[in-house]
């Protein structure tokens, strides 16, 4: 696949970058964000901390690091990370709905929406609509709706997030439903895009 071929060459600059400035903390990001997507979870989590051995001021920043220990189950890690994320971005849905689903897989849905933490203002209308959901104030159908009215970006999240909700609850063939179509079917230029094609695979939902 075209990505694919773009990702290694992304990777071959980071590579040559890291050789020739191996103390540049954001060269170590960059290149973590790249094993990422290319499926490469401890590789990317080894970036991410090599990155913060330079520059302990990262840490809150690393966003990044709290979704690939969520795909090494490592979730104790990831919900921690995402708790350090929310003290420099208390507004951000997606840190909160992340830190949720590491505590779903640690000590089950109940206590994480027992310990769902508040978010008042995050801008996005998709994203209120994903919090509603993991706090049992709206159903998957209003989300649904809600990314309908946001074009091709708000299908891939209401779809990506309706995705993780279900496998959080335990739902594997309407997590594998959604996260494929999301991947399948609403291809954006984010991040988050590439997340949902590493779930497929480290589902093997390929």
């Amino acid at each position: 696949m075209f990505f694919t071929n773009s990702l290694e060459n992304q990777l071959q600059r980071w590579n040559e970058t890291i050789r020739s400035q191996p103390n540049n903390p954001n060269a170590y990001i960059r290149r973590g964000m790249v094993y990422f997507q290319l499926a490469k979870i401890e590789e990317s989590i080894q970036d991410f901390d090599t990155a913060e051995k330079l520059d302990s001021r990262l840490t809150p920043y690393l966003w990044q690091r709290g979704l690939s220990y969520y795909y090494a189950a490592r979730f104790a890690e990831g919900a921690k990370q995402f708790e350090i994320d929310l003290t420099v971005n208390a507004q951000d849905v997606e840190e909160t709905v992340w830190r949720y689903l590491c505590t779903a897989r640690l000590s089950g849905v109940t206590e994480a929406r027992n310990s769902l933490l508040p978010v008042k203002n995050d801008p996005r209308k998709i994203m209120r609509s994903v919090y509603d959901l993991f706090a049992g104030n709206c159903t998957t159908d209003d989300v649904l709706n809600v990314g309908k009215l946001g074009g091709l970006k708000g299908n891939f999240y209401n779809h990506l997030y309706l995705g993780l909700y279900f496998e959080s609850e335990g739902n594997l063939e309407l997590a594998q439903e959604y996260i494929v179509k999301a991947a399948d079917n609403y291809k954006i230029d984010d991040y988050m895009w590439y997340l949902a094609v590493v779930h497929k695979q480290v589902r093997g939902w390929v």
